[in-house]
């Protein structure tokens, strides 16, 4: 079963059927589609859900124990059991997370699971950065809000709506119309905006790329190490088996009492 399962074909055919069924999914939202197709669709949809019912007790079968070692398991069956609670409960609209069946695809392909690997191993650094953020903001909300609160109070007559606005300035979302507001009025302001989006954009937010990707990079250097110390693993083993052998030749070589190592008389002995 675990060589079944981790076929190439095996695999490629599970993605397939989590992407059909992400798109017979969405095609259900529409009306009329359910209309002409729907008995097609829930059809569709039924021997899809009894395909990752199958592989994930096919999974079970084969590991064992093993499998809920491996929290992608623990995913897969989360997402699989939404989808198998019964319409007519009063956690029905639980069944419209089966949608979520399509987040499958991050742990059926390899470099999905990578990626958001990286992404969990990069959150100790990320808090921090988050927390950095946090900092700015806040202290950019407060002299925002000291600064140019009577003169545009519906940007930032008070602490929220300088928070409110100041993230919108952060994602760069209108910012150049509320700091031609306060320009009007205010036309030193400029130093104020371009100080802040130099220091949250363009400074703190860069953050998060670099230590994604640094944490992409070791991960793929784990990956790297790990081949090396399966090679080294096995070329060990060899040499190991290797040395036993020529012990043993050398074994027989000295032993007096082998057929080999007794001497032959001749005729005339």
């Amino acid at each position: 079963m675990r060589a079944l399962l981790e076929r190439r074909y095996v695999e490629r055919i599970v993605i397939a059927v989590i992407v059909l069924n992400a798109i017979t999914i969405g095609l259900e939202t529409s009306p009329a589609l359910v209309d002409r197709f729907g008995v097609l669709l829930h059809l569709i949809d039924r021997v899809a859900l009894t395909i990752f019912v199958a592989e994930l007790a096919i999974r079970l079968y084969g590991y064992g124990v093993a499998f809920f070692k491996e929290p992608w398991n623990w995913f897969d069956t989360a997402v699989v059991g939404a989808a198998l609670i019964p319409a007519a409960t009063s956690l029905s609209v639980l069944r419209a997370l089966r949608i979520l069946r399509a987040a499958r695809l991050i742990s059926a392909v390899p470099s999905m699971r990578k990626v958001v690997g990286a992404l969990l191993a990069a959150l100790p650094s990320m808090v921090g950065i988050i927390g950095l953020l946090v900092l700015i903001l806040y202290i950019a909300a407060v002299l925002a809000t000291e600064l140019f609160g009577d003169v545009v109070p519906e940007h930032f007559g008070d602490l929220p709506v300088s928070l409110f606005s100041l993230f919108q300035t952060l994602t760069g979302e209108g910012w150049p119309d509320i700091a031609g507001e306060v320009m009007e009025e205010r036309p030193w302001a400029w130093v104020f905006f371009v100080g802040y989006i130099l220091i949250s954009t363009f400074v703190v937010l860069n953050l998060f790329t670099g230590v994604v990707v640094n944490a992409l990079d070791d991960q793929n250097t784990s990956a790297e190490e790990r081949r090396v110390e399966e090679r080294l693993d096995a070329i060990m083993t060899e040499l190991a088996l290797l040395r036993a052998k020529l012990e043993a030749v050398d074994g027989e070589r000295l032993d007096p009492a082998s057929d080999e190592g007794t001497p032959t008389r001749t005729g005339f002995g």
